[in-house]
């Protein structure tokens, strides 16, 4: 049996903007406001609002360094959270495979002396479940799932 319509808006968001940092604030203030993300708990809510910005910003930085490009970002409740599907067409990821994102191995150092780059993606890979990435069709396509702390 299909769920009613509303029912399915109630556990799906899909959105498309271009992946530019004044779009990507809006577009975390959106989903942010909306299920499946407005049903997350506070801290939930809170690691969801953390790992779409890191990942959304790589896209606008990263994937797209000389021009603003479209971003999709489609967001399903799942049991004990959000599954989150990221897609653009922007450059693929360095070697085709996801950063590493590893801490500096160095205790001690200086908030100054710290390497730039890398902690994002070790937040994201800390803060979510399935992370996986594939190049098809052209198109970046990130995967994962915001657990609910709740």
């Amino acid at each position: 049996m299909q769920p009613a319509p509303d029912e399915v808006s109630r556990h799906l968001l899909s959105l498309e903007f271009q992946a530019c940092p004044a779009a990507v604030r809006d577009a975390l203030r959106r989903m942010l406001l909306r299920p499946p993300l407005s049903t997350l708990s506070d801290e939930g809510r809170g690691t969801a609002e953390l790992v779409l910005a890191e990942v959304l910003n790589n896209v606008a930085e990263h994937a797209y360094p000389d021009r603003p490009g479209p971003v999709t970002v489609t967001l399903r409740q799942v049991p004990h959270g959000v599954s989150c599907l990221i897609v653009d067409q922007g450059a693929a990821m360095p070697g085709g495979k996801l950063p590493a994102g590893r801490l500096p191995d160095t205790p001690g150092l200086a908030l100054d002396e710290l390497p730039e780059g890398g902690f994002g993606w070790h937040l994201i890979r800390s803060l979510t479940l399935d992370l996986h990435y594939a190049r098809a069709g052209g198109c970046n396509q990130l995967r994962f799932v915001l657990p609910d702390a709740g």
